[in-house]
This record gives structure tokens, sequence and C-alpha cells, in this order.
């Protein structure tokens, strides 16, 4: 029996259900804030994600050669196909652009609980500039993105990449150690780090306090310990976030997130349900327009995982309850069936989602499945009730059952 590829998954109706009914929270909180869907092509130029990530990035996605001796990939991430686009066709349009997206992603990694080789990402880009506003306005979409889909425990962590630069560059780190450092210091690695940054010159002092400022949560107050530009900008955007009533995110000072693009504000969040694998978001401000070719332009953004946070509320208990069709029609004898065909049209034209039985069971074994399908009522058509131009209508919860005229029967279900 052929399987489907490893790190991939089938979804069943039950689990697509639930799948787009979270979807279409995600969407519509979106849509709220002004922000306009947009999709971009699931394979792209590989040189697209090589310039954003450097080479090594060919050792963890599909990469190949198409028909035409072209090399393309599926895509890692939707933030560089996103900007690409911006370049090649939005770049003149008014800003701020605000863009939200929702598709599958490939990496090719070992597959672990909510991860996937194939997985999904829903995310946002406001593309325009770079200030404490726009930063606010992406972190508090996201956060109401989280609490919309009912997640119960969660943490907003919110950096500024700017204040470990700064530190690391007075300390006198070179230039090219930089990003190899953030990286050990975004994961904990403090033992490479402090390998890197003493084989650099850097004293035990200096070391030390740059390890304290990675371990820095709290409050507003944490930003008292740091006296640069980048803590005065953390201290405008708590502030807006409190007036956007975003009052459960806090700063953490080890938020680093470890990209080179990133140019300032980091974030992430995490759902503790998930254990050490725990983070369900993260996103910042970036630029990268200027590396496809485009105008250099600041934008801030970030991704959910989809199938990380679904996971995060299946831990918590959340249950989702299928809905399944207003109504099942039922026709009691083959001689009605052309009748029922007819109703079941009719309930469907009028809004009604409507399933009819075309196994031509007996009615006790049609009556079963209606039940099995979860349909709200059953639809009975009987010869002596067409008569009289009427049907049995039965609520399959509670078992009770009444006659209803054929031209009043979709009001009867409240559409």
């Amino acid at each position: 029996m052929i399987q489907c590829p490893r790190g991939t998954r089938d979804f069943l109706p039950d689990e697509m259900e639930r799948r787009r009914y979270y979807e279409n929270i995600l969407r519509n909180v979106a849509r709220t804030f002004g922000f306009r869907e947009i999709a971009t092509p699931i394979f792209e130029e590989a040189e697209l994600f090589v310039t954003k990530s450097g080479p090594n990035i060919l050792n963890e996605i599909y990469a190949f050669k198409d028909k035409g001796d072209r090399d393309l990939a599926l895509r890692p991430e939707l933030t560089a196909p996103v900007v690409r686009m911006f370049v090649n066709g939005m770049s003149n349009e008014p800003r701020p652009l605000k863009l939200f997206y929702f598709g599958q992603c490939f990496r090719y990694e070992r597959p672990q609980s909510g991860r996937y080789r194939e997985f999904f990402q829903f995310g946002a880009e406001l593309i325009g500039n770079a200030n404490a506003e726009t930063d606010a306005e992406a972190i508090a979409l996201a956060v109401s993105m989280i609490k919309a889909l009912g997640l119960k425990k969660y943490k907003i962590r919110i950096g500024h990449i700017g204040i470990l630069r700064n530190m690391l560059a007075c300390a006198e780190l070179p230039q090219e150690k930089l990003q190899e450092v953030l990286q050990k210091l975004d994961k904990k690695m403090y033992d490479d780090a402090e390998t890197i940054l003493s084989s650099a010159g850097i004293g035990a002092d200096t070391i030390k306090k740059i390890f304290d400022v990675t371990d820095t949560v709290g409050g507003k107050e944490v930003l008292d310990m740091v006296t640069d530009d980048a803590a005065a900008y953390m201290k405008e955007l708590m502030e807006i976030l409190e007036a956007m009533d975003v009052t459960d995110a806090e700063i953490d000072l080890g938020v680093v997130r470890g990209l080179d693009y990133y140019t300032g504000m980091v974030f992430e969040a995490e759902a503790p349900s998930l254990g050490a694998e725990k983070q369900i978001c993260g996103g910042g401000s970036y630029s990268l327009s200027e590396l496809f070719g485009g105008e250099k332009v600041f934008s801030t953004g970030f991704a959910i995982g989809f199938d990380r946070i679904l996971l995060a509320m299946e831990k918590e208990g959340q249950i989702f309850e299928n809905k399944g069709v207003d109504a099942y029609v039922v026709p009691v004898s083959d001689d009605v069936r052309l009748e029922a065909s007819k109703i079941v049209s009719m309930l469907r034209d009028h809004g009604i989602s409507a399933d009819i039985d075309i196994m031509r069971r007996k009615m006790a074994k049609a009556m079963k499945h209606a039940s099995a399908v979860g349909a709200r009522y059953a639809v009975i058509v009987g010869k002596n009730e067409l008569e009289d131009d009427s049907v049995t209508v039965r609520d399959m919860s509670s078992g009770d059952q009444r006659t209803v005229k054929l031209d009043g029967l979709y009001a009867s279900f409240g559409k």
C-alpha cells in the first residue's frame, strides 16, 4: 500500500472542517485590522531563499531542477516570497501595505510532534515604515489572533535586536562574528558564544554583562538597565501596546531571532503546553526588499505556526465539534425518491446544508446514517404526507418530530 510521504499528512473531512474553521477565524481577525489576503507560488527560484538565508539553506529545503534546467525550490517560509512579490508588483502602491497570507511550506528535516516536512503558516506583513506604531500593530494583530483561536495559556515575549548589537559593537566584536554570536545567544548556547567572544579578546566581565542582558525578562522597568536608543524605542512601543489593550506581553531582551535581516523589534509567542518545542509565533521588524532588487523598505511581520497552535489547543483540551448538515432527506419508499430529490434541491437553493439518501437504504438504516453524519434534522418524505404537500421533520438530538408543509419547510430551519 502506497503511503503519503514522510513528514506529510492526509486531512480527512472532519479534520479539514476543523482546520478551515480556525483558518477563517484568523482571516477574519486580519481583516478587522485592515489587512488584505495575498498568495504566492508554492515553488520559487531557489536563488530567492539563498539570497535571503545563504547557500546552506539548500541543505534544509526541497530544491530541484525543472525540465528547463532552472533551479527551483519549494518555499520553506513565506516572508521572502511576499517581499519578492512586493518588489515585482506593489512597490508603487500607497503605503503602508497590510498583507496577510496562509499556505503550506516545506523543509527537509526530521519529523516530530508538531513539526512536519509539509507545514502550514498563517502570517502578516506590514510594509512601509520603521516606527513603534507599525510594530505595535503587528504585535496586536498576532495577540488578537491567538486569543480569537481560544488558546488560554500563552506568552508574548518582545525584545529589540539593537540592544545586543550595540553591546557587542561597544565590546569591539568583529563584524564578521556578529551574526554567529547572535545566533548562539538566540538559542541560549552560552558556552559556544563565550568561546567566540573570548577568542575575540572580550573580557569575562563584559561577557557576563552581555549574558545577563539575554536573561533579562520583565515589564518596562527592565529597560532602565539599558540606556541606548533601542531601549527608548521599546518603552514607546510598550506604551502604545498598553493603549491598544495588549497588557500580557513582557520584555525579554534575550529574544534575538538569530536572523540577520531583522533590524529592530523582535517578538515570539509560545504555548507552555507544547513543552520544549513551545514556539507558536515569531516575527519582528526587518528590511529585505533591497536584497531582491528593490528599494530599501522597512517592514514588520510575523508567522504563526498553524499546525503547532492547533496542537497547543488540543493539549489544553479544546474540543472542536463538527457541524454536520442541517437536513438529511430520507425517502420512505422508492416511489417518492424523485420528489425527495426536488425537496433536497429546494433546501439547498435556500442556503440550507442538506444531504439525501442516495444508497437506497431502508428507512431505519437511512435514519441511522443521518445520525452518524451529524445531521441536525431528518426530513422524512412519505407518500401519505406528500398527498397533503407535507413532510415529517425529526429533531435528531431530541427525537421530536412534526409535520411541516413543503412551502414552509426551508423557513422551519431558521434560514
